[in-house]
This record gives C-alpha cells, structure tokens and sequence, in this order.
C-alpha cells in the first residue's frame, strides 16, 4: 500500500480504539450503522442511547467534542433538507408556533437527523482514529475486490498531487503580479486548468510506466498482515452489539 499517509480527520492517539486492527473497526461501524438504520423512527430513546454508545466510544479514543462537534458540520446540506420536509410533506398537519407543518414530515425530518447524525459521528471516530493507509488495508482484509481498492489508494494519493500542482501553479500567477478579480481573468484561469489536466495526466503516465518497470502485474503487495486476535474482535464489536440489543427493544417496546 506504500507509505504511511495522514488525512485532516484523522488524530494521533495511543488510545484502545486507535490501536484496534483497521477491519474490525470498519466492520463495527459498518454494523452500528446498520442497526441504527433499522431502528423504529419512533423509539426516540434509542437514538439517545446510541449517543451515548458513541460518546464512551469518542472517550476511549480521547477525542474531544469540539473535535467530533466540528467534523460534524459535513452534514448541514441534510439538515437543510431535514427542515424542509415539515413544510412540504403531505398528509396530517399539526400547529407548531404558528406555522402548519406536515405531522409525517416532522417524523421524516427526525429520522434523516438522528440516523444521519449518528452515521457521519460512526464515521467521524473511524476516520479520526485511523490512518488513511490503515483503512485502505482493512478493505482489503475484509476482500473488498482489489481493483476496487488500489483505485481508492491511487485517488487519495494522486489527489494530493494535483493539489500540489494546483498550489504552486497558484503561487507562480501571483509571484507574476496575476490577480483574479473578474471575467476576463477567466482566460488565464481556463489556460491554467488546461495545463493542470495535461501535466496530471503526464505525470500518471510516468508513474505506471515507473509501477511497470517495479514489476507491477495488477496487484499491489500486501507489507504487513493486519491480523485482529479474538479479544480485539470482541472488542470492535462491543459496540454494534450493544446498539443491536437497543434496537431489539425499540422495536418490542
């Protein structure tokens, strides 16, 4: 997979769940996941205890809230949908300070908040407590088809690349006194993607004629196995248990 590689989500730590092998981690979330999805929209109380799972979760890993609370504003394009669906659902209404709102709406925006909100958390606390190459390896552990996982690793680290190329092409404009300040600076801007595209696409050209020349054959070497022990599994998988008990009992309660 090559070297190590750090993404802005990910937080050094020498916590218990930072330690845990990458594919028990992603197939804990992965099931908590899926049992949050599968929880009734009505058993509210379910939902508060899944935060909690994931607040103990969060501690374990001595990740701060305002570190969690931060990454979470990835979602806001689903609360703006969230707090659309009251006023524009059909069906029953009901008064709410004045305003008519849609009684299935209000149970839809619900839903889309609490499952949305606990998934991207879920998501959150696996990205901050491993490394992007860690994850990349417990894809291939959990036998994602490798094609499917080298072009994962090749994107992440071409994308750095590109936007290596794209900074210094940037420092090069302004170095040259250039300034975007309207339409007929797009000319320079278009020239400048343009050039971008054409030494992207060079520089990937060199560097599968470089994998070509290392021997490449369609497979990337695997340089250390990621074995999880029985501990480390019943560890990772405390949490979609515990979440899979709370789901049971909202669905029977």
């Amino acid at each position: 997979m090559g070297a190590g590689h750090a993404h802005k989500l990910y937080r050094h730590g020498r916590s218990p769940v930072h330690a845990l092998p990458p594919h028990t981690k992603l197939a804990a979330v992965f099931a908590f996941v899926l049992v949050v999805v599968s929880t009734p929209r009505e058993a509210m109380w379910a939902f508060a205890v899944y935060a909690v799972l994931l607040a103990l979760v969060a501690y374990a890993a001595r990740v701060p809230a305002g570190f969690l609370l931060k990454r979470l504003l990835i979602e806001v394009p689903f609360v703006a949908f969230a707090v659309l669906l009251p006023f524009v659902a059909e069906g029953q209404r009901v008064g709410v300070l004045g305003l008519s709102l849609s009684v299935n709406g209000l149970w839809g925006a619900w839903n889309v908040l609490a499952k949305g909100t606990l998934g991207v958390a879920a998501s959150v606390l696996l990205a901050s407590t491993t490394e992007l190459r860690d994850l990349l390896m417990g894809l291939q552990r959990l036998r994602l088809p490798p094609l499917l996982v080298q072009i994962a690793s090749f994107m992440v680290r071409y994308g750095d690349v590109v936007t290596d190329e794209m900074r210094r092409m940037r420092i090069a404009r302004e170095s040259r006194g250039f300034e975007a300040r309207g339409v007929r600076h797009w000319g320079v801007l278009a020239k400048s993607a343009g050039a971008l595209f054409i030494r992207s696409y060079e520089r990937g050209e060199r560097v599968h004629l470089a994998m070509l020349s290392r021997g490449y054959a369609g497979s990337m070497p695997v340089i250390d196995e990621a074995a999880a022990s029985r501990a480390q599994w019943s560890y990772a998988l405390a949490l979609p248990c515990a979440a899979l008990v709370v789901c049971l009992l909202g669905w029977t309660l």
